[in-house]
Parts: C-alpha cells; sequence; structure tokens
C-alpha cells in the first residue's frame, strides 16, 4: 500500500516560518505548553551541541509537547548522514531545508494519522530553531570527518582507527557481540610502484579501497593503517564470517580490472584475521592480526590466514 506522503519544501530565507495560523484544533491529544515556551526553549537546548543526532533527537522529542509525531527521519547525503528516530506511520510530510543555498538535509515527520493543516504550521515555524544548530553540525562534521580520513583513499586514518577501535572493543564487550579484525595488505604493491610509478600506485590504492568498501556493509570500518595496508573492522562478526568476509573481499580485489599504459596489473591481496577474544586489548587484537597476515604473505600471497 502507497503510503500518503505530504511534501514541502522549506527555505529559511523566503519561507515565512513565523506563521502560526492555527485552524481547527488537533483531534490528537497534546501536552501542555504554548508555541512561545517551545520555541524559546528550543532554542536554547539546540544551541548546546555539534552533534548532529543530539540535536534532532532533542528536536524530537520537544516537537512531540505541541505536535504529536510518531517519527522523525533525517538524510543529508552529502555528509552520509542519516538519522531516524521513533516508529514509522502510515502519513508523512517531509521538507527540504536549505540557507542561502547551502542544503541543510531533508526532514520526515511520519504519524498513522493524517497531519492537520495547523500542525503544519506550528511544525514549519518550529523548523526554524533548527537552522543554526544544523548548520553548525554539518560544518564540524565536515571538519571532524577530514581530520579523520585519509585524503587519498577516503578511507579512516590511523587517528580515527585509534579511536574507534577501543570504542568497539568496549561495546562488543558491553553487548556480548563478537568482534573481528582484517588487516589486508596489496601484494608486490613496490613493484607496481617501481615499475608504472607512483600515480599507478595512488591509483591502485583508491581502486582497492573503494572495492573494500563496496563488500561491506554500513557498519563495517575500513582504515588506512600504513602504506598499502588496511584495516577493516567488522562489528558483531565472529571468526567464520569473518573469514567469510576476507575471502570475499580477497576474490573482489583478485576480479578487478587493472591497468596502466594499455597493460593490464595483476593484483592481489593478503590478509590476517584475528577475532576479539576475552578479556583482550586492542593492542594484542591488532596484533594477533598483524601476525596472520605475515603467515598469509609468508605461504605464498593472495590467501587469507587466520589467528590462532
Amino acid at each position: 500500500m502507497k503510503t500518503p506522503t505530504q511534501t514541502n519544501t522549506i527555505d529559511f530565507d523566503s519561507a515565512k516560518l513565523q506563521r502560526l495560523g492555527f485552524g481547527q484544533p488537533s483531534l490528537l491529544p497534546r501536552r501542555p505548553t504554548t508555541f512561545a515556551q517551545l520555541r524559546q526553549q528550543l532554542n536554547q537546548q539546540l544551541q548546546s551541541s555539534l552533534e548532529p543526532e543530539r540535536i534532532l533527537g532533542l528536536f524530537f522529542r520537544e516537537t512531540q509537547r505541541l505536535v504529536p509525531v510518531d517519527a522523525l527521519q533525517y538524510r543529508h547525503e552529502t555528509s552520509d548522514l542519516r538519522l531516524e528516530f521513533g516508529h514509522r506511520g502510515h502519513h508523512s510530510v517531509s521538507y527540504s531545508l536549505s540557507h542561502e543555498g547551502e542544503h541543510l538535509g531533508e526532514l520526515i515527520f511520519r504519524r498513522n494519522q493524517r497531519f492537520m493543516e495547523d500542525e503544519l504550521n506550528q511544525l514549519e515555524s518550529l523548523l526554524a530553531t533548527l537552522l543554526y544548530p544544523m548548520r553548525n553540525a554539518l560544518l564540524y562534521r565536515v571538519a571532524t570527518r577530514s581530520a579523520l580520513r585519509d585524503p587519498l583513499t577516503e578511507t579512516g586514518n590511523r587517528i580515527a582507527m585509534d579511536q574507534t577501535l577501543q570504542r568497539e572493543i568496549d561495546m562488543a564487550r558491553r553487548h556480548l557481540n563478537p568482534l573481528s579484525l582484517l588487516m589486508l595488505d596489496i601484494d608486490h604493491f613496490k613493484r607496481i610502484n617501481d615499475t608504472h610509478g607512483h600515480a599507478t600506485g595512488d591509483s591502485m590504492l583508491r581502486a582497492v579501497a573503494a572495492t573494500i568498501k563496496s563488500q561491506l556493509r554500513n557498519v563495517d570500518m575500513v582504515f588506512r593503517f600504513g602504506g598499502e595496508e588496511f584495516l577493516i573492522l567488522l562489528s558483531n562478526t565472529g571468526r567464520d564470517a569473518a573469514a567469510m568476509v576476507g575471502n570475499r573481499l580477497r576474490q573482489a580485489v583478485q576480479a578487478q580490472d587493472y591497468g596502466a599504459e594499455g597493460a593490464r596489473i595483476e593484483l592481489t591481496v593478503s590478509l590476517g584475521c584475528s577475532t576479539l577474544l576475552a578479556a583482550e586489548s586492542a593492542e594484542s587484537l591488532l596484533r594477533r592480526a598483524d601476525n596472520a597476515l605475515y603467515v598469509a604473505k609468508r605461504e605464498g600471497r593472495n590467501r587469507l590466514a587466520m589467528a590462532g
């Protein structure tokens, strides 16, 4: 069944978001508050964070005091940011947010009852409180991600890896979930640089990184560990499943067509895999994956070795 959708575009430079225009009252129960009180509270609360998830979570929670909504979804494709709060309903209304030509994302409100006109007026007025908090949060996100990404391969860098690994280990232990690492190294990469030049080598690195990312889930993370080494962090993944992922990556990289100056370049990778043990440190988990990678290379390359 097709979901009824009401779509609106909000341009904060031209839209008159101050209109209150109350029509017939909503049939849905509301927690007592006034628009002025809620708007003032939102203006104060939303300025207190640079985290999009916290800002939108606060907005979703406080907006329900005035307009009952069951769910809020947010998308900002440029930042690869997607957030969702609550449970989806059959009716939805969407807003595209922009400021001075800058796209700030799309918001979708959902619930099981159709939105009344006065409720839409109030939602649109409250959206104005999101303008500067979300703009600042998106700018901060861009700056933070730039500092944590390898500019050549668009994967995480060593700083990002150090920050993420311990956090993922703590979460795995807290929720009693498995966690696995794959250490991946491009075979004979120095030969590629020496024969075809560093520009070709950089192109190979970008291609391998893209292939790795195309084979993984959204929750998996890829980091450039060294010159031609990548570390893949597989959350909620045990030993056997990690081995399957590792072999899939190896086969996918080998299946790609790589070339330079009309000549095809044979490219393979070797991998080492380790799975988190009870009370194991991040350093130990990394070391075991690295040792397994060494075994894979010693035994002939283009293979996966599992840590003991």
